[in-house]
């Protein structure tokens, strides 16, 4: 369950700038059911705040600007991008003011404002204290913008600034979200990680085009993992890499979920959860117990030949993924070289056959952090190494060798088992990020 996300302003005199900064200068808060993502420490008057004073005006217009971004565009693996930074973090905002250091990002389903302390400074005497994640459905997250743009422009007209830069944004954001073929044009380019206007439209347009082939859901997911070094990951590229690198799948032998069975829905709750709860109900059902999942045995729940799993002389991919054809039949494609990272793609790509609402031809595993994909990581990670049977061979040993003869006994990658122990509170948490993002490296 989700606690509802507030921004809130409450006005104050400013004399001095710009006639809409003068109009919007506030008290600005952040809350996050009874949690305050601005508190800091003000050590000019001594006291603490939960309000700090800043420019709503600025943040409404920063937040109408990113919206596409903020709302779809989820973390990218490794280092970001600069322009990343300046779409997502509100200390990019500038103006002349302390912000905090809050980081937007979305999975697609959900919305994380990342909270985080900023270094006390002799020359700054604001210090934000708030060192915690706010994670609210996506919708909470629209409805929380824009009530605050709405308030923020209509202190705009009561103080007479009428056709500001803020308006003109908003209302093309608003216009936008209203029409269908624009709003899923700013969805690919914002997932592409481009502000408005400036995504490369032919790009853009062959995905939108592909989604008719390959479901839109498949196409957002090729989108997130960005433009690679050859361009945009296209329907017509993914059928040449199946093509050349792929091995055959048998469409109706592919295990699934008895019918019947029931799943939180999508976005309810944690990816992670979802994913766990999968891999439980197939194990139970595919009557797995708890031992380790052989080559042969996860194959034949994939519907493909067991040298899948150990045959690594084809070319390399950008992304796992399953492309189904009309005859029944498809093609499988992995990208690790590794039998431990072959064995995870596999069971990503069987979970997200049993967990997405695809509706189209292609199943991708790639390396960012949608919802979708970390459904994947969980599933794989819980159905290859459920962590009660991690429990029972490692004990209370969590040191680097039980962690590494553990990962054997699975044929895992020792990642997976770190991940595990970490997510499940056995390992100090070093970072909130951590997810299963990595273990098919």
């Amino acid at each position: 369950m989700t606690h509802p996300l507030v921004i809130e302003a409450e006005w104050e005199t400013l004399r001095h700038g710009a006639a809409e900064e003068c109009a919007c200068f506030a008290a600005l808060g952040i809350r996050y059911g009874d949690l305050w993502l601005t508190e800091a420490e003000d050590a000019f008057v001594n006291r603490l705040r939960t309000k700090v004073h800043l420019s709503a005006y600025h943040f409404a217009e920063w937040l109408a600007w990113n919206w596409w971004r903020l709302r779809w565009e989820p973390r990218k693996p490794g280092r970001p991008a600069p322009d990343w930074g300046t779409a997502h973090r509100m200390a990019s905002i500038g103006g002349g003011y302390v912000w905090p250091n809050i980081t937007i990002f979305s999975d697609g389903e959900r919305v994380v404002l990342l909270a985080k302390p900023t270094r006390p400074h002799p020359a700054a005497p604001l210090r934000y204290l708030a060192d915690f994640a706010a994670i609210v459905r996506a919708s909470e997250f629209e409805r929380a913008v824009g009530r605050f743009v709405d308030q923020v422009r209509g202190q705009l007209r009561a103080e007479g600034i009428t056709d500001s830069n803020l308006d003109r944004i908003w209302g093309d954001v608003v216009s936008e979200r209203q029409d269908k073929e624009a709003s899923a044009f700013r969805r690919i380019e914002a997932l592409l990680g481009s502000d408005p206007d400036e995504g490369d439209e032919s790009a853009i347009r062959a995905l939108l085009a592909d989604e008719h082939d390959l479901g839109a859901g498949a196409v957002a997911e090729v989108a997130a993992s960005g433009v690679t070094a050859s361009g945009v990951l296209t329907a017509e590229r993914l059928r040449t890499t199946a093509a050349a690198s792929g091995f055959d799948v048998n469409q109706r032998d592919v295990v699934s979920l008895a019918p019947g069975t029931l799943l939180a829905p999508i976005g309810e709750g944690p990816a992670w959860r979802r994913g766990v709860d999968a891999a439980h109900v197939l194990r139970e059902q595919q009557r797995l117990g708890s031992e380790p999942i052989s080559n042969d045995r996860l194959a034949q729940m994939a519907a493909v030949a067991p040298g899948v799993l150990t045959d690594d002389t084809r070319r390399s991919a950008e992304i796992a993924f399953v492309l189904d054809e009309a005859s029944g039949f498809g093609r499988l494609v992995l990208r690790s070289k590794w039998e431990s990272g072959r064995r995870f793609e596999l069971a990503r790509l069987i979970g997200d056959r049993l967990t997405s609402r695809s509706g189209g031809r292609l199943f991708p595993a790639t390396q960012t952090h949608t919802y979708r994909q970390k459904v994947q990581r969980s599933f794989a990670a819980e159905l290859l190494c459920p962590f009660e049977s991690l429990e029972g061979v490692l004990g209370s040993d969590y040191s680097q060798d039980a962690i590494e003869d553990a990962a054997k006994h699975f044929n895992v990658s020792s990642m997976t088992v770190e991940t595990l122990l970490d997510v499940h509170g056995r390992l100090e948490r070093e970072n909130l990020d951590r997810d299963f993002e990595t273990m098919a490296a």
